[in-house]
């Protein structure tokens, strides 16, 4: 391991029950921009994804396809990992909890626990969806169209009697309070804090955290009539990846706790309330933060299999291409909150943003370049007031990006890059090199200069989420792959004049919108 600093970032584990879809594509683009750029920004990054396995609900859904529930994890979590690769994500690690290793830490996690006084054997009666994979208590309960119970989710329940061991979630309730005092972005957005923090204030029951009904699941120690409740397994996958049980390892000591756990809001207090609990409770150290963003509409509906509207990733991104579904993910909504996604939306902000602003930019000053000086890359006069302010913009876009992505504000982040962008499509236009071709050769060609290098930090910039498109810009611009990291940006690594050029090519076409 190196002397850089760290960061550890994962998604939620993918349950695997059903198909890949849009919702998680978004999270794992999420954590992928924020680990390539700190990656670009002088880190070392752990980036883990994967998918969950264990559980009633996937022993019953193997059941239901002919299949061992080894089997049907097999092939539904390599949809996962095919995802990952079409996706381009950059993840370090692919974890599946039918792994060895996991058992392992799973194990020993549970054994400290035990050994700690926080597990103990009793008998369960209460309200378990198996969709949800949780018990529910009555005052949690809604109530369905035709008058039976349902979960909050909406999902149906089961009333489950059963030996089970307890944790004693009762016995956290002031330390997670004041955990989250302490540390006011453990859970972020803030709105979500308050929510979490509400549920606690309102009182925490012992959480049952075995079933003895299926045995698809982690066996207990010492008594393997009981298997681990699934969240006690799953959540422990963040640890098992950084090297868990072996705390002196080099692994451990560098990414734990991790950095970001991002998820839905649908499964924000396991992460935010029991899984911290359990690491107190172990002993351990939590997570720094757990950002839980909002959900995805179609067309204004609700998506869901029995409407039809379930949006399939690998067909958007064959329709619209890579990092333009990948930029209008992560742009065109404020993270965290719930957005809608639509045909118009998409085409408007690629056309936009990306053909208009950037493309549009990047062709016309590389084209000129390119039949105005010679092939090459000018060299520049005098810069005048103008030159430098739209420089000045550029060279000073990293501190402002990276506050965004410290606190997860991706949208932000886009958008103050864009605004730059703007900035340099006006400059460029109130210049006119152009017409300075016929009236000041020497000036239009530090107009171009200057255009040009603000494509080469702008390229820079945008490598995270966009690191196809980013490196065909600046392989015109013929920016060596070392000097493309974010110590490269700035007035110090300016363009240098001379380098031969090829015929630019555009990076973004347009779509019409039908």
């Amino acid at each position: 391991m190196s002397g850089k600093p760290s960061f550890y970032i994962t998604t939620p584990i993918y349950y695997v029950n059903d198909i890949p879809h849009i919702g998680h594509a978004y999270t794992t683009l999420a954590c992928d921009y924020l680990a390539r750029f700190k990656r670009l920004d002088g880190f070392d990054v752990m980036f883990l994804t994967g998918t969950d396995e264990h559980g009633q609900k996937v022993e019953k859904s193997a059941a239901a396809a002919g299949k061992s529930p080894l089997e049907f994890c097999d092939e539904v979590s390599q949809r996962f990992r095919e995802l990952a690769e079409f996706m381009n994500f950059s993840n370090d690690d692919f974890i599946r909890t039918t792994e060895e290793r996991h058992k392992k830490a799973c194990q020993a996690l549970w054994k400290r626990l035990e050994e700690n006084g926080h597990i103990y054997l009793d008998k369960y009666a209460g309200w378990y969806s198996v969709r949800d994979e949780a018990f529910f208590g009555e005052n949690e309960l809604i109530e369905g169209e035709g008058g039976e119970k349902l979960a909050p989710t909406g999902a149906p329940i089961e009333w489950v009697e059963e030996e089970s061991y307890f944790f004693r979630l009762s016995a956290f309730e002031d330390k997670l309070l004041a955990f989250y005092e302490e540390l006011p972005a453990t859970v972020l957005p803030r709105s979500r804090k308050n929510e979490v923090k509400s549920f606690v204030e309102g009182g925490l029951r012992d959480l049952s955290v075995s079933r003895t009904s299926f045995n698809w699941g982690v066996p207990v120690p010492g008594n393997d009539k009981h298997i681990m409740y699934v969240w006690i397994d799953a959540l422990t996958n963040y640890m098992t990846a950084a090297g868990y049980p072996d705390e002196d390892g080099e692994m451990y000591k560098k990414f734990w706790p991790a950095d970001i756990h991002m998820m839905g809001k649908d499964i924000l207090r396991f992460h935010a309330l029991y899984w911290p609990a359990f690491l107190m409770g172990a002993g351990l150290d939590p997570a720094k933060r757990v950002f839980a963003h909002g959900w995805w509409t179609n067309e204004g509906q609700k998506i869901s299999k029995s409407l039809g509207n379930v949006i399939d990733p690998f067909q958007i991104v064959e329709e619209f291409g890579l990092d333009q579904v990948r930029y209008f993910l992560m742009r065109e909504v404020p993270f965290g909150n719930d957005g809608d996604f639509s045909r118009h939306s998409m085409i408007n902000r690629i056309n936009s943003d990306l053909a208009n602003d950037l493309g549009n930019l990047a062709q016309r000053s590389l084209s000129m370049i390119f039949k105005n000086c010679d092939g090459a890359m000018p060299s520049p006069g005098d810069l005048s007031d103008a030159d430098e302010t739209i420089l000045a913009e550029v060279e000073a876009l990293l501190p402002k990006v990276r506050e965004h992505i410290d606190v997860q504000a991706i949208h932000k982040s886009l958008e103050t890059i864009w605004k730059v962008v703007s900035n340099a499509n006006v400059y460029f236009a109130g210049e006119e090199p152009w017409a300075l071709k016929k009236t000041d050769p020497d000036r239009m060609a530090t107009v171009l200069y200057v255009t040009a290098e603000v494509i080469r930090q702008i390229g820079i910039l945008i490598q995270p989420i966009m690191p196809d498109s980013a490196a065909k810009l600046l392989d015109q611009l013929k920016i060596p792959a070392e000097e493309r990291g974010f110590d490269q940006l700035g007035g110090d690594h300016r363009l240098a004049s001379g380098t031969a050029m090829d015929k630019p090519e555009g990076v973004f076409p347009r779509f019409l919108d039908k």
